[in-house]
């Protein structure tokens, strides 16, 4: 079992265990350690998004690897899949990122992909976990010449903005586009502008001042109003919208309506499928989707697969049966012909790219599925409950799965990444599904507090 990692990597409080220094330099020689016991294992990446702890989290990390003879290449802010890409293309041993995604400022987190740029599978979670709270590694110390050295790779930026540019067809070009762009103060904020002002877009920029306390801070794929607001105030073509470390992307039209990842899907999934590029005509997408989004796949020839919460299962999902196009509803969106995971400036190509082809706006475009009403409730817990265990929640979760029947849906798990219970129901009609959710949602906390 894994105590530290969850479904995407070690998150939590920063300087509060275990985002502490100590655990992010036995994290640094537990990877190090690894990557030396394969034939060439010699350098990690490092790279992290604008939190004010990612400082001294990525010290401590680099000084962990360097004390066990590894070499550091220190990239500083890019976001997520910059770092995979950059992993992967330098011929790295392994990559770490430091970055608590879309949570608030004072978390952050470590996630660790290997050399070929995937994230960690869980049993590799777990060997590290082992390594890191036993004595195994307290004999290998090297000495004078063996400690390794960290330096930095300048021109991280450079390489990620010509490959992304690479993924979007030479034919185009974005002159006609003005978009408004929302880098959420995070790790896409010297990237993005770049990506689409040089591809021709006029780009009006926000979210690009960290301060290393206003990371989606009111901003960003979390919070995309201010940046529909100023689509519709300035007539531009569409509103594009990053998360903290730049693996989501939620959109909204030209006319201001906020566009999510499973309608993002469906677009992209329907022109890969036109272009006979969508491998096995499949989409993989998690089980927090809505059941709109699978009705559509069915209605263009397609079919949907769903995996467990969490990006990195529906990536698993992929590599394990050959699928090339996936993602989440919150707009992890993965092209694996491209890139090894979430890339939410790459996916923003790809719709644009669309758009361009079809010669429709991004409204037209969005109707191609119609989302069933959903309500997503989270509760926050002071402990990890076993909801199997509470007699009254399950049978009214039953009642309540009778009633839906066939046209509606009940999910309810644990956060991977934070202390909620996620509450999430679909049916035709909301008001019923939000009264259900609500009485749901009050059970748990009863529960939380016997």
């Amino acid at each position: 079992m894994r105590t530290l990692f969850g479904t995407d990597g070690i998150r939590g409080v920063a300087n509060v265990h275990p985002m502490t220094t100590e655990i992010a330099m036995q994290i640094g020689r537990g990877i190090a350690f690894q990557v030396k016991s394969r034939k060439h294992g010699n350098r990690v990446v490092i790279g992290k998004d604008t939190r004010l702890s990612g400082y001294m989290l990525e010290n401590a990390l680099a000084a962990g690897i360097c004390s066990m003879g590894v070499d550091v290449m220190l990239l500083g802010p890019l976001p997520t899949p910059g770092i995979a890409f950059i992993t992967s293309s330098m011929r790295a041993d392994a990559g770490v990122v430091i970055s608590a995604s879309h949570n608030p400022f004072q978390d952050n987190g470590i996630k660790i992909f290997s050399g070929d740029g995937f994230k960690l599978p869980d049993q590799q979670e777990v060997d590290l976990e082992e390594l890191i709270f036993s004595q195994k590694m307290e004999a290998l110390r090297p000495t004078a010449e063996e400690v390794g050295k960290a330096y930095r790779i300048d021109d991280a930026v450079g390489r990620y903005i010509v490959f992304l540019k690479h993924t979007f067809p030479k034919q185009y070009t974005l002159e006609d586009f003005h978009i408004v762009l929302d880098c959420a103060h995070g790790a896409t904020y010297k990237v993005a502008p770049h990506v689409f002002e040089e591809l021709g877009a006029t780009v009006t920029s926000i979210g690009v001042n960290p301060d290393g306390t206003n990371i989606n801070k009111d901003c960003g794929a979390l919070h995309p109003e201010r940046m529909a607001t100023l689509v519709k105030e300035l007539g531009a073509d569409i509103g594009i919208a990053l998360d903290g470390d730049g693996d989501r992307l939620i959109v909204c039209d030209e006319n201001g309506t906020i566009v999510d990842g499973d309608h993002i899907m469906a677009i992209c999934a329907k022109q890969l499928m036109d272009q006979g590029k969508l491998n096995k005509n499949t989409l993989v997408t998690t089980v927090m989707s809505n059941m709109g989004l699978e009705a559509a796949m069915h209605d263009m020839g397609g079919s949907l697969v769903r995996t467990d919460d969490g990006d990195r299962y529906v990536v698993e999902e992929m590599r394990k049966n050959q699928y090339n196009f996936g993602g989440e509803q919150s707009g992890h969106l993965i092209f694996t012909d491209h890139n090894t995971t979430g890339d939410g400036i790459m996916a923003a190509l790809h719709l644009l790219a669309t758009m361009i082809r079809k010669d429709k706006p991004l409204s037209e475009l969005a109707s191609i599925m119609k989302s069933f009403p959903q309500v997503l409730k989270n509760v926050r817990t002071a402990q990890k409950m076993n909801l199997d265990l509470v007699p009254e929640f399950n049978q009214t979760m039953r009642d309540f799965e009778t009633k839906l029947g066939a046209d509606g849906r009940i999910l309810v798990r644990h956060s991977g990444t934070e202390p909620l219970i996620r509450v999430m129901l679909e049916g035709k009609d909301l008001a019923t599904i939000n009264s259900m959710a609500d009485e749901l949602c009050e059970l748990i906390r009863k529960a939380d507090i016997a």
